[in-house]
């Protein structure tokens, strides 16, 4: 067996760490060969659920599953870590606006990346799913000095996942067969799935779908609002959907992207595709599974500018909310 890798997880009780925790344990993850050491993190008033979640696994006797530590300290959570999953954060209440949300969650964000620049393994990469993830991400970036900034990512692979799966039932197809869907920009209701770059079969999809309509209008907006539209259903926000997008998240970052394709995860630009330096936007990824890069070359026309724009443009009135916080 080889060497285990240590993987800590903010709000490991909740229901996004719940659904989690077990894919990781079991090998979905890192595979099956890959024995994993858990450090979860939870606040005080979580810890006597947390305790549940350990007798949870430990229940479950998966052979990868090498060691479990439950704390409510940063420094011991995030000790070692190769991987720092980043789910826990405030929700948004009745009344909140979006700028109380950013400045509750940021002090939070900024702690966490305090404490894994002291305590985490030089190599961590840390994905935060804790939403507004985008900033909270920019957060955590900016307080975990000496971090290179290419290790730090947000999540929209789920984003992708909701666009494939609606491409596919209006093609009639297997989700899989849907390649180079791209999620632009922030992780929220101005989000761009972009379908004129994505190909189904091979096949542009504008060439496969003919309705320009429904993609131009309700495949964006379906997307944009499925978070919303499961609150609405179940009266609880995407817990297994979310859990999974972290762990496709993990696995593509970890495993070289097919030839051809991309994938979709928000990270600190370099000024790409006209998007402003040092915001933290979804953009194509590919991944020799060590390395990543920006994909190069994606066609970005008037109709997908105009989308991607107005997503950045969130994303700086974001950060501007949390300036304060970026040091």
């Amino acid at each position: 067996m080889k060497d285990p890798i240590t993987v800590s997880v903010t709000g490991a009780a909740g229901q996004i760490g719940y659904a989690l925790l077990f894919r990781i344990a079991s090998g979905s993850m890192f595979g099956p060969d890959q024995p994993v050491n858990l450090r979860l993190i939870e606040i005080e008033p979580g810890m006597k659920a947390l305790q549940g979640v350990v007798m949870e696994l430990d229940d479950c006797a998966f052979p990868t599953l090498n060691e479990v530590v439950a704390t409510s300290d940063l420094a011991e959570g995030f000790k070692g870590a190769n991987w720092a999953l980043l789910v826990g954060s405030v929700p948004r209440g009745p009344g909140m606006e979006r700028k109380d949300l950013l400045g509750i969650n940021g002090k939070i964000f900024t702690g966490q990346g305090q404490a894994i620049a002291a305590n985490a393994a030089g190599d961590v990469r840390t994905l935060v799913v804790g939403n507004p993830c985008n900033t909270n991400c920019l957060i955590a970036m900016n307080a975990a000095k000496g971090i290179p900034n290419d290790q730090f990512f947000a999540m929209t692979r789920l984003d992708e996942n909701r666009a494939k799966s609606q491409l596919a039932d209006k093609a009639g197809v297997h989700h899989s067969e849907v390649s180079n869907l791209c999620i632009w920009g922030n992780h929220s209701a101005t989000q761009y799935p972009d379908y004129t770059n994505a190909k189904i079969n091979g096949a542009a999809v504008s060439d496969v779908i003919s309705d320009r309509e429904w993609l131009q209008g309700e495949f964006i907006s379906t997307v944009q609002q499925r978070g919303a539209a499961i609150i609405q259903a179940r009266g609880a926000s995407s817990a297994a959907s979310a859990a999974n997008g972290v762990v496709d998240t993990v696995r593509s970052l970890t495993n070289a992207t097919p030839v051809g394709d991309w994938t979709s995860v928000a990270v600190c630009s370099n000024g790409e595709y006209g998007i402003d330096a040092g915001l933290m936007a979804s953009m194509p990824i590919r991944t020799d599974g060590k390395t990543w890069e920006v994909v190069d070359g994606v066609e970005v026309g008037d109709f997908s500018r105009q989308k991607i724009d107005a997503s950045v443009q969130e994303l700086r009135e974001e950060k501007e909310a949390v300036a304060d916080l970026l040091g």
